[in-house]
């Protein structure tokens, strides 16, 4: 793999280079000691991978993600970072990276990370992991209460196909009552048709 490091405590970069360059199937092509210097050098050098720390100077390493995605959508990057805040966390991942490692994990686990995000994975440190976790879980749950049981219900047989005439049927209850739910279902899941409020509920886990 070809990697780029981009990390502003000089020491720690150089121990980086050495350890990954020793390391068979890791070639470091490059090594950055800010932001504004990565996008200035980083397309010159054509990386398959980019380590980013985030605590850089000037611009962050959030900010930098999220314009290596916008330059080169195709490039892998892992944050590599002391910061293991929610909004640290799920900023970078919305930038763009795919692999979010803390420091202070072992060499042989930065690697091992590496290579994981490679073939196509998303590392992430276990605390990382479990918060991500959490979150949806949390985003599930909030979800399921976002509808009344009626209102799940109507959606539900919605989804299937049904008129409001044969929900009404269904469910023993006035089309127009149907009707009701529908509109509340679409202002709570801020949707703009049918279509668009199935689609939201499957997502939340819904229906």
């Amino acid at each position: 793999m070809r990697l780029a490091i981009v990390e502003d405590d000089p020491i720690l970069l150089k121990n980086l280079e050495l350890l990954l360059n020793g390391e068979p199937g890791i070639s470091v092509i490059g090594t950055f000691t800010s932001a504004e210097e990565t996008l200035a050098e980083i397309e010159k050098i054509e990386p398959e991978m980019i380590l980013v720390d985030l605590g850089l100077p000037g611009m962050s390493g959030t900010t930098l993600i999220k314009k290596l995605k916008e330059m080169m959508p195709n490039v892998e990057i892992m944050a590599h970072t002391v910061f293991d805040d929610r909004d640290k966390v799920f900023s970078s991942l919305k930038a763009g990276a795919t692999g979010y490692v803390l420091k202070g994990c072992t060499p042989r686990e930065l690697i091992e990370y590496l290579h994981i995000l490679y073939k196509g994975g998303a590392p992430m440190s276990p605390k990382i992991a479990r918060m991500v976790i959490n979150e949806f879980n949390e985003s599930s749950r909030k979800g399921q209460l976002l509808l009344s049981g009626r209102e799940k219900e109507v959606l539900a047989l919605v989804s299937q196909g049904l008129t409001y005439t044969e929900v009404a049927d269904a469910l023993n209850i006035s089309p127009h009552t149907v009707h009701s739910h529908i509109k509340k279902i679409y202002e709570k899941l801020q949707a703009k048709d049918r279509n668009d409020a199935i689609l939201k509920a499957r997502r939340k886990g819904i229906i």
